[in-house]
């Protein structure tokens, strides 16, 4: 019997229907779903069905010390014992299986946890690896005919990070949560990705308070010909508000133009979208870097886009794009692929990153929007769009740079319009605005409708938007194409975060700054960069998995002899902290500090620090992290709050004592209600 394993349930169904010559059987095996013909079986498992552990010995935090984690023994564990009963069971009887799992080091790792499972039940089984990047009908067919071997080294490389990212997590979260006393649900995170990506954001917001705004002022003049337009001061930025203010009160009613410029702007065609890339589009038309990639893998299990985590900016030779181009270019596609098939030559851009496991993520084949939910045709869309663009021309624009003189006072404008669209006719989204002005002459004298005089201030700099943060992680090594959009969203469910662009709370900042100060490998990139390099050596077979374990592991009993030296300011440091992140505004009673307690019968509850003077008091929901903002209700001087519970979106519960108020308002209304109903 030939056992085909894919990663998951969806993509065994699709495999089978393609590689079957009738409807396959679906026939379930210990639970488990499967899809047989002749002698064959395809079974879907649903990612990782073992993962890496401590002995259970080592689950007590408080009886074992959180030092001992890191040389600790690591074994294996069942996490999916209905899939694993089912692969025992359907290998025993195999005389040959194929890995059919996603092709990268986390599939390959996931193929080879299903590889060891049969061999230990059946030692003379042979197995041989298939490798695609599409799951279409053209590109299966020739993947099954051309079976490669299972590289043990990229797996290895694999599991070389599920054990250092468990050691490295586990005895810092242990650490830090114990020191901290935070314990339970509320335990405080740290990871060898995660906090490194935390303290960007932290060191990003720490520079906004700490920026002092620096008043100046802008002049701007309305000029008149056919058209009005605006013109600003040469100046920009004047710094000196009296030596601004003498500027406007002298401008008269008349500029002359004094001197223009005319040149053509060319604006290049984008590059095939790598993983990076893709998350950063996305996010500019509303997706969250989680959201985009959920939808972008459903659109690869259905066989419509290519494998969508990819460091690739380059199509493969390979791949036949004018057929390709054909086969999308349908329905609202028709006339763009119409349009490019007439070119005389194809020739797409190119970006910097050549690989061979993955092409760009790109188009595999048509499919009408009727038969796609709103958000993945967006992406779905997306991705086709992109595609199309990378064949496409440049987009020309006529840009003009005007100087003007009015009253001794040089102000310029700049004008831009599209001249040929090139490849944005294809790609429309983040379209710059054209911005006309009229045909002028020099000397020519035009009339001052208007003149602004405006007071402004410098700004802090800008927090990281999701895409954007991604970027920087690429750019300093932080996590992989595979991961990166895992780390923010536990940004998010450890209540790290909030908000897009990203904020981090109070107690996030302690954190961070309580490292930093104390133990500050932890939250650098160089340590977590230098072990990615590491397992790209595991993978390219130059590197042992043993040895780079043991590397981290020295690596990390370094970082714990900083934390032991300094447990007593790290403990006070964070408590601090911890006590800043409960403070949700000012008593009206009396004053005092408003902050989240617990009851005797552990219920939370908005309390007064003037306690038992003062009794005033605002209940709260029972569950959900709560998330302190600094958006402040003028009304009654409190943070606002958050609520985030594992798996669901965010509340924003706004004021506790606006919500309060509004609470017992309903609660009224339904009494009246239900009065007048009797």
């Amino acid at each position: 019997m030939h056992l085909m394993v894919t990663e998951k349930h969806n993509t065994a169904k699709r495999i089978a229907s393609i590689l079957a010559p009738k409807k396959p059987k679906q026939v379930r095996i210990n639970g488990v779903d499967t899809y047989q013909w002749d002698n064959n079986v395809v079974m879907g498992l649903s990612g990782h069905i073992v993962s890496v552990d401590f002995p259970k010995e080592y689950n007590n935090w408080q009886k074992v010390e959180s030092r001992e984690l890191v040389n600790a023994k690591i074994i294996t564990t069942s996490t999916q014992k209905k899939i694993v009963s089912a692969l025992r069971k359907l290998g025993k009887e195999a005389d040959h299986v194929s890995i059919a799992t996603d092709y990268d080091r986390e599939g390959e790792l996931i193929g080879v946890e299903a590889l060891r499972i049969i061999e230990n039940v059946n030692k003379g089984v042979t197995a041989d690896r298939i490798q695609y990047s599409t799951i279409t009908k053209t590109e299966i067919e020739a993947a099954f005919s051309n079976p490669v071997t299972v590289d043990f080294n990229l797996a290895a490389a694999g599991e070389s990070r599920q054990v250092i990212d468990l050691i490295w997590g586990a005895a810092l979260t242990r650490y830090i949560s114990i020191t901290a006393g935070r314990l339970g649900n509320q335990f405080l995170s740290v990871g060898r990705v995660q906090t490194p990506t935390l303290a960007l954001l932290v060191d990003r917001e720490k520079e906004r308070m700490a920026h002092v705004p620096k008043p100046y002022c802008e002049i701007f003049a309305t000029l008149v010909d056919d058209i009005e337009f605006q013109a600003k001061h040469k100046a920009g930025r004047i710094w000196d508000k009296d030596e601004g203010r003498k500027i406007f009160d002298k401008l008269g009613d008349t500029a002359i133009v004094i001197k223009l410029k005319k040149d053509e702007k060319i604006d290049r065609p984008p590059i095939p979208f790598n993983t990076t890339e893709f998350i950063r589009a996305a996010s500019r038309i509303g997706f969250t870097a989680s959201n985009a990639m959920r939808i972008a893998e459903n659109l690869y299990m259905e066989g419509f886009i290519s494998y969508p985590r990819t460091d690739n900016t380059v199509y493969p030779d390979s791949i036949d794009l004018p057929e390709l181009i054909q086969i999308i270019g349908k329905g609202p596609f028709r006339q763009y692929a119409e349009h490019l098939l007439k070119l005389p030559e194809l020739k797409p851009t190119r970006g910097k990153k050549e690989t061979t496991d993955h092409p760009p993520i790109m188009p595999a084949s048509y499919v009408e929007k009727s038969k796609l939910k709103d958000d993945e045709w967006r992406v779905y869309e997306l991705v086709v769009r992109r595609f199309f663009a990378t064949f496409a021309g440049p987009a020309k624009w006529a840009v003009i740079q005007a100087r003007f003189d009015i009253s001794g006072e040089e102000f310029k404008a700049r004008g831009a319009s599209l001249l040929e669209e090139g490849w944005r006719w294809y790609y429309p989204y983040n379209k710059p605005d054209d911005m006309i002005l009229p045909d002028l002459q020099v000397d020519q004298i035009l009339v001052v409708k208007d003149k602004e005089f405006l007071e402004k201030e410098t700004q802090p700099p800008s927090r990281y938007g999701q895409g954007r943060l991604i970027k920087v992680m690429e750019d300093l090594g932080l996590g992989t194409k595979s991961t990166r959009h895992e780390i923010i969203s536990k940004l998010y469910a450890r209540a790290y975060v909030h908000g897009n662009p990203l904020q981090p709370t109070k107690i996030a900042i302690g954190v961070i700054e309580s490292l930093e100060k104390y133990a500050d490998t932890i939250t650098k990139p160089d340590m977590t960069a230098a072990l990615e390099d590491d397992m790209d050596l595991i993978a390219e077979g130059t590197r042992t998995e043993e040895d780079v374990e043991d590397e981290s592991r020295k690596m990390l009993n370094d970082v714990f002899n900083e934390l032991v030296t300094n447990q007593e300011k790290i403990t006070e440091s964070l408590r601090t902290s911890m006590r800043e992140d409960k403070i949700i505004g000012t008593c009206e009673k009396c004053a005092s500090k408003l902050i989240i307690r617990r009851s005797k019968r552990g219920g939370r509850f908005i309390g007064c620090t003037g306690y038992p003077d003062c009794d005033f008091s605002l209940p709260l929901p029972k569950s959900g992290q709560i998330v302190v903002t600094d958006k402040l209700c003028e009304q009654h001087e409190m943070n606002h709050i958050k609520l985030i519970t594992k798996g669901k979106r965010p509340w924003d519960l706004g004021c506790p004592y606006c919500n309060y108020l509004e609470w017992q308002k309903s609660l009224k209304d339904d009494e009246k209600k239900s009065e007048k109903s009797k």
